[in-house]
């Protein structure tokens, strides 16, 4: 590698996503001469387009439990030391509205720009400079210190920090870039999949959902490990929505997820009350009460329950209507992968980086921060959170 004309930092950042121009800013706080790289247009790409373009920045709940890993330890020490309550007094010192939604998510009354500029004005105001457009060709270490060659220059650095994320949207110019650089040095990667993903479907499920397309319905979504109460959206290619991308995370391939499709009753005790108070009212008609009339006429189409009225129900039926809408099940035929998924699952083995720095245990100076990492949080403001805390806790260190 050409030392001629190489520029010296004390701190290489690799990604100016969130996780790594945070880790930048606290760097550059401590007095540190701090350089951010990313072969993007923008910096913080994948902050511009969550939320619906108002960044769920974090949320008020954020705790290890949201997260999984396999070391579900790991996120413990970085969590509690920057919290969502000091992101949010960020938020807060710039001035920046936001507002909670739903289940602790907080987010920006206007824009996710907004963030981004946050992130930038703090960058600046610490002496971090951020270049983009900027591709990274290989990295070596030697004499104690990491000599990286990219398209534009030659750097030299103390520490490097790879912030470059994980495999989930493509589009927003995701590589497997950090995962191959944590190998060159030694570390293990827990194997990779899409979270956070929206389900496919076979072909008979699809064709019989397409009529329903645009539904929603609120939902509890489990397996026989965790559960989530959010809705849940019928689309054209298969499910989606809060409760489907939650339970996502935690599906396994040829495994059925089932669905509370009337969490909010209990429905044997409804049924038996409709049957007393309305015994000449109609199965169907029911059903078209408690949901949707597309839904309710899939549901018996595809269970084929009878239009009988209620009080012709026999006990079968009655446990086949209850067993159903209580814990439907559907098989999905996979998910729609990292093209779509929020996040990637995997990475990194976190037990060969140090909870309390996130520094490599095996190459000095080599850091990881944010979701190259293998720890995942659930839909909600937790992956955010997670690269807040892992990006601030390694600025207090490199």
């Amino acid at each position: 590698m050409n030392d001629q004309n190489s520029e010296h930092y004390d701190v290489l950042v690799i990604g100016a996503g969130a996780a790594g121009l945070m880790c930048a800013i606290e760097a550059g706080k401590r007095g540190k001469r701090v350089l951010v790289v990313d072969h993007a247009k923008q910096a913080g790409k994948k902050i511009l387009i969550s939320g619906g373009g108002r960044c769920n920045f974090t949320n008020m709940y954020a705790s290890p439990e949201n997260y999984i890993s396999n070391n579900p330890h790991f996120c413990k020490s970085a969590l509690s030391r920057y919290t969502q309550w000091d992101f949010i007094g960020m938020v807060d010192k710039h001035q920046i509205p936001w507002h909670e939604k739903t289940l602790g998510q907080l987010f920006c009354d206007n824009s996710a720009k907004d963030v981004v500029q946050m992130l930038l004005a703090e960058c600046s105001s610490a002496n971090v400079v951020v270049q983009l457009r900027t591709n990274v060709i290989g990295v070596k270490y030697s004499n104690e210190l990491f000599q990286v060659e990219t398209d534009r220059t030659y750097i030299k650095c103390d520490r490097l920090v790879v912030a470059c994320g994980g495999l989930s949207m493509p589009k927003l110019c995701a590589t497997p870039f950090g995962f191959q650089l944590a190998e060159q040095f030694g570390h293990s990667i827990q194997p990779t999949r899409a979270g956070l993903v929206p389900f496919t479907l076979h072909d008979q499920d699809k064709e019989q959902f397409a009529e329903i397309s645009g539904l929603s319905v609120d939902t509890v979504a489990e397996n026989d490990r965790t559960a989530f109460k959010e809705a849940m959206l019928f689309t054209h290619r298969g499910l989606s929505g809060p409760s489907v991308l939650q339970i996502s995370s935690y599906w396994q391939p040829g495994e059925a997820v089932r669905f509370n499709l009337l969490p909010e009753l209990d429905i044997a005790e409804e049924l038996a009350s409709k049957r007393k108070s309305n015994p000449k009212l109609g199965l169907h008609t029911l059903l078209q009460q408690w949901f949707p009339k597309r839904l309710g006429q899939m549901l018996a189409e595809r269970h084929k329950w009878p239009n009988k009225n209620l009080a012709d129900l026999n006990k079968t039926e009655i446990e086949s209507i209850c067993q159903t809408l209580s814990q439907w099940q559907i098989k999905p035929n996979g998910t729609e992968g990292y093209r779509t998924a929020e996040v990637t699952i995997g990475g990194v083995n976190v037990d060969e980086v140090s909870s309390k720095t996130m520094e490599s245990k095996l190459q000095p100076g080599l850091y990881f921060v944010g979701e190259v990492l293998d720890v995942t949080g659930w839909l909600g403001g937790y992956n955010f959170q997670w690269a807040w805390s892992s990006g601030w806790v390694a600025g207090q260190s490199v």
